[in-house]
């Protein structure tokens, strides 16, 4: 019988030989009310896919934004969020969901992010070349049903 080796939890330098983890840069150094958004990996620098990480801070939008030739993935890894997401320009179809499972939202789907928590982490996966449109709305969304003047 083979012994497994000694189990280790992984950190910037220990798991260095083998890959990355998917964490926010120097989380430390950052002020604490803006939301934080950093690019963690690409493939190949211009084409394929890249992953961010972003910290949301924000409770409440005034715009939704889509990107009409990318997937784009949303993976939970801390606090809570709401997504809102609408197919149309169309502030009567927006819809809202909770983001407490990983979501890939198709190509050109309007979509904002919101915090339950003081802060919640999210990894993002999508094309490493990307347009971004973006919506404004008549009013703030700050929860659902809810809109600020």
């Amino acid at each position: 019988m083979s012994q497994y080796p000694q189990i280790l939890t992984p950190n910037r330098d220990n798991f260095r030989p083998y890959g990355k983890i998917i964490e926010y840069p120097n989380m430390e150094t950052k002020g604490r009310v803006r939301n934080l958004w950093r690019i963690v990996h690409t493939e190949n620098g211009r084409t394929g896919w890249r992953v961010a990480y972003l910290v949301l801070r924000d409770r409440t939008i005034g715009r939704l934004e889509c990107h009409p030739h990318s997937d784009e993935t949303f993976e939970p890894v801390r606090g809570k969020a709401l997504i809102f997401t609408a197919l149309h320009k169309d502030p009567g179809a927006v819809r809202c969901f909770v983001l407490d499972k990983p979501l890939i939202l198709r190509k050109g789907v309007w979509h904002g992010l919101v915090t339950c928590s003081p802060e919640t982490e999210i990894k993002i996966t999508e094309n490493s070349k990307i347009t971004c449109r973006y919506w404004k709305l008549d009013r703030r969304i700050s929860r659902p049903g809810e809109l600020s003047a």
